[in-house]
């Protein structure tokens, strides 16, 4: 199971100068990750997350991103659409590919007022 680490994020955070406190867009994507962890303490001020083909079957561990406005879970295996209250600033969700089968999940999503793309 590959695992969201520190060094992993520094990696991907060249750009700001290693820098993952203030880091504002994170790339991981094909990483085979299986749990989105610790970004919503190490990286509060993402606004854009890319996690597509992964293997990460649940939304977790998001909630405190409140800047985050763009996430892309695109060829994944999540099959619930859930935890994504507290992310205020939420402007579009990736979820392509995904095994979502729970329908009614969707209606979480109504307290993301700024939601304009599914």
């Amino acid at each position: 199971m590959a695992r969201i680490t520190e060094d992993l994020i520094r990696k991907r955070a060249e750009h700001n100068e290693g820098e993952i406190a203030t880091l504002e867009e994170l790339s991981l994507h094909q990483q085979d990750i299986e749990k989105i962890e610790h970004l919503d303490k190490w990286c509060r001020d993402l606004r854009i997350l890319y996690l597509q083909s992964n293997l990460i079957p649940k939304i977790e561990n998001v909630g405190r991103l409140k800047k985050l406005e763009y996430l892309n879970l695109a060829l994944n295996n999540v099959e619930r659409i859930e935890n994504l209250q507290g992310c205020e600033s939420l402007q579009k969700l990736d979820l392509t590919v995904n095994f979502v089968g729970e329908l009614t999940s969707v209606e979480s999503l109504r307290r993301n007022e700024a939601l304009r793309e599914l």
